[in-house]
């Protein structure tokens, strides 16, 4: 008859155990989620095209290309990479907290041939953030050629505006950024063609290659 009751005892300690459970509130995991950031941070559209491996020799930068909002642009620089222009060239401009540059120069600040210039496609919906890339220029927007920077940060300042031309961005590093943040550590000196933007020990551009 103990056994019995004690079984019996033990029942009714699991039912009102289950009972209090029951009535108890629901676990946070049930519980409202925090609100979301106000203002999350701006990112360019999907980006649709071939990619480009630029292999450094501080390591790699993988672009995403965007070769439906600036065709010209992206078709320009894949005709570089794929005339090898670019191998064996420089990072011949670094601004910390800005951009890095690199496409003509060698660490000899000698320049390479290149062709004539490309449309300018400003205006395009993407915008220079970080990570973004975008062809340089001189003063006419239209004169574009080789030469393309990574923004180190979100520079909106440099996109098209009715105030101004600005700089077409026509691709997104999706890996190695962190290869661009080192690259923007490094001293500086004036061995290049902007004085005090050149590194001191050249950051060599080994390759860029056209990925599928």
């Amino acid at each position: 008859m103990r056994p019995l009751l004690f079984a019996f005892a033990a029942l009714a300690m699991f039912c009102a155990s289950a009972a209090a459970q029951d009535a108890a509130p629901p676990p946070a995991d049930n519980q409202a989620a925090p609100p979301a950031p106000a203002n999350p941070p701006p990112t360019n559209p999907a980006m649709t095209g071939p990619k480009l491996l630029i292999s450094t020799s501080m390591g790699d930068i993988t672009v995403q290309l965007d070769a439906v909002r600036a065709p010209k642009s992206v078709a320009n620089i894949l005709r570089y990479a794929r005339e090898k222009h670019y191998d064996g060239t420089a990072v011949y401009r670094v601004v910390k907290g800005f951009v890095i540059q690199m496409g003509s120069f060698d660490a000899n600040v000698k320049f390479r041939p290149v062709h004539a210039p490309v449309s300018f496609e400003g205006g395009n919906g993407l915008s220079n953030l970080r990570g973004a890339v975008a062809l340089a220029h001189g003063d006419d927007p239209g004169s574009a050629i080789a030469e393309f920077f990574i923004n180190l940060a979100d520079n909106s300042g440099l996109d098209h505006s009715d105030a101004q031309a600005g700089f077409a961005v026509f691709g997104q590093v999706v890996s190695g950024m962190d290869v661009a943040d080192a690259i923007a550590e490094v001293p500086v000196g004036d061995h290049g063609p902007m004085p005090g933007q050149a590194p001191v020990t050249p950051i060599i551009v080994k390759k860029i290659s056209v990925l599928p």
